[in-house]
């Protein structure tokens, strides 16, 4: 599959090199093979809506969303799906032939399948461009956020990846985090399957590049979440973990979480041993936490940074060595033995 990620999701926003996108998830669009394979019927249908005379075979599927019978709900928006998975140009035809409004509505469809296969069918015409305001304001970003909460793993994972690609307009992101996504995410991205990590990861780094979903990011437990990732070295997540961090220490509020559970002792393991790219997030995080802080610079010396940061300043990447050697000076400045100017940062 494709890699698609847009160039404003860059890995590490002005901070990281810019061969970074594999970090995350493509969230390009569903996986053919979680679904059932259609009929010999449909995949004459299929093909006959390949050519130039596909408008009444996708009309005739927008009437059967408003269906009575659920198994032709399911039929229509299984074809819905995959027309717009497998031919671009049908993800605007589909649209204007009005199947997002119905489709809407069915995503919080109480059969499990029905709303699956509907968030994907979302998440394939939410790939135009085109469609994406159109999908916002019929109101699709409360029901994917449900979605996300309480769906199957797969509608889970995908309704991840289409609300990050209502979130490329950024005047979704703030409604996105109003509507309950943050605290789904995290959740996705603690108790979800490889791919679904991976589709949370990519989500929350797109979201939290608003203030106030940080924040939100934050209060639901996602450092926690973070440092336990970073931690288990062998996970595939390190470098997706770190990049989301990278975002939110920023605010205060995330840097005092990450101390308190324990992300200054992961961060110099990385230092230490971790890959090369690893090792670059991991120096420019904590670049970030020590800047304005006597206590926490104190921390990571007491943690045995210095040595690593020395070898990373000789054998990094050009980045990683000039913000070794920047943090390296920072923490040989003389600091304070004052108690209560500790405590103060800490609390700052």
């Amino acid at each position: 599959m494709e890699t698609d990620i847009p160039p404003n999701y860059s890995y590490m926003v002005q901070t990281i090199n810019d061969n970074s996108s594999s970090a995350f998830s493509d969230c390009n669009s569903d996986r053919s093979c979680e679904f059932p394979t259609a009929s010999s019927q449909s995949r004459r249908l299929l093909i006959a809506c390949a050519s130039e005379n596909s408008d009444e075979f996708i009309r005739q599927l927008v009437l059967n969303l408003d269906s009575c019978s659920i198994e032709e709900q399911k039929q229509a928006t299984m074809e819905i799906r995959l027309l717009a998975k497998n031919k671009p140009d049908n993800r605007l035809k589909i649209a204007k032939a009005g199947a997002i409004s119905p489709m809407v509505s069915l995503i919080s469809s109480p059969d499990p399948q029905l709303q699956e296969y509907v968030v994907t069918a979302i998440l394939n015409l939410s790939l135009c461009d085109e469609n994406k305001d159109l999908i916002t304001s019929l109101g699709a970003i409360k029901p994917l956020v449900g979605a996300l909460k309480r769906g199957t793993p797969t509608a889970r994972e995908n309704a991840a990846c289409a609300l990050l690609r209502l979130a490329q307009k950024e005047e979704n992101k703030v409604a996105i985090g109003r509507a309950g996504a943050i605290p789904a995410l995290v959740n996705l991205l603690e108790g979800g399957a490889f791919r679904g990590k991976k589709d949370a990861s990519t989500a929350l780094y797109a979201l939290c590049s608003v203030r106030e979903n940080k924040v939100r990011a934050v209060r639901a437990g996602i450092m926690k979440v973070l440092v336990e990732l970073m931690a288990d070295l062998a996970s595939n997540m390190v470098d997706k973990a770190a990049c989301v961090l990278s975002v939110l220490v920023s605010v205060g509020e995330a840097r005092r979480s990450l101390v308190a559970e324990g992300g200054i002792p992961v961060l110099v393991e990385i230092v230490e041993v971790g890959s090369q790219r690893q090792k670059e997030i991991a120096v420019v995080i904590l670049l970030q936490i020590c800047e304005d802080s006597v206590a926490y610079r104190t921390m990571v010396c007491h943690e045995g940074a210095i040595p690593p940061l020395v070898a990373l300043s000789q054998s990094g990447t050009k980045r990683a060595k000039q913000k070794a050697e920047t943090l390296i000076e920072l923490l040989r400045q003389p600091r304070s033995d004052n108690g209560a100017v500790r405590t103060s940062e800490m609390s700052a």
